[in-house]
């Protein structure tokens, strides 16, 4: 049954881009309703997803690499539902399903015939620590998103290139502003999840502790120099695109060094 959830997710995800890429195609590019449903579609069997794995793993549902990846991809997909609407970004959706559909894909050819789980019983601040993290990474990845937009409308304006992507990008200006919040946004849950793993007390390795302070001290410095006026747009943009793939990349060993052992 989890199998069939999470191919019925992806293939949500799955449709929405390949339903963008055809407009776009066509050169009649509006995101609206096929785009919505397909990404409430997903949402909704992933959330049933990440229900049936924690009653059956008897935790939070993060306890491989490939669970982890799933979860990402639904606090993504959450944090999008949340906040997409309120700044009228309704393109962001079609951008971040290509995303969202590769790390399902990854994860769910990651637990073909890896099925078996056990129980596990964790500090309920240990998971709650985990998954505020990992919500944080969602809020992060629609930054990097926004900030990928911001660079395509940037480099289509510099070069006078109209078409049917320019002309239903949102206005540059609310592509930073959105970059900036969910920024902060990102930071104040991945902040207040650090928080948490202090007041558990759950003993850290050297090495998660390291690459999760980067990471925290990454963002912090992109905001500070952020709010200084030290950091133009294009480079926040870019800046916040790079530190996301970094953090992506380092996913499989942080969730290695975090993993029962």
């Amino acid at each position: 049954m989890d199998q069939l959830l999470l191919t019925g997710a992806t293939f949500c995800l799955l449709l929405s881009f390949g339903y963008t890429l055809f407009t776009l195609g066509a050169g009649r590019f509006r995101p609206g309703l096929v785009n919505l449903v397909s990404i409430l579609g997903g949402f909704a069997l992933l959330s049933l997803d990440l229900w049936n794995r924690g009653q059956a793993q008897g935790s939070c549902p993060i306890n491989s690499l490939f669970d982890v990846l799933i979860f990402m991809s639904w606090s993504i997909l959450l944090i999008y539902l949340l906040v997409g609407p309120a700044y009228h970004l309704s393109l962001l959706g079609a951008f971040t399903s290509p995303l969202v559909f590769l790390l399902l894909l990854i994860a769910q050819l990651g637990l073909v015939g890896n099925t078996a789980q056990g129980r596990f019983h964790r500090d309920p601040w240990v998971e709650f620590h985990a998954a505020l993290t990992l919500i944080a990474y969602g809020a992060f990845a629609l930054a990097a998103v926004a900030g990928l937009m911001y660079l395509v409308q940037n480099r289509q304006l510099k070069k006078r290139r109209a078409g049917a992507l320019l002309y239903n990008l949102p206005p540059i200006t609310d592509l930073v502003v959105a970059n900036d919040r969910l920024l902060r946004l990102g930071f104040a849950l991945l902040t207040t999840g650090f928080g948490a793993g202090i007041l558990s007390g759950m003993p850290v390795d050297n090495l998660k502790f390291v690459a999760s302070g980067l990471l925290w001290a990454g963002y912090g410095t992109l905001l500070i120099l952020r709010k200084m006026h030290r950091l133009p747009p294009k480079r926040m943009a870019a800046a916040s695109l790079v530190i996301f793939a970094l953090a992506l990349i380092s996913l499989p060993a942080i969730q290695y060094l975090s993993s029962p052992k």
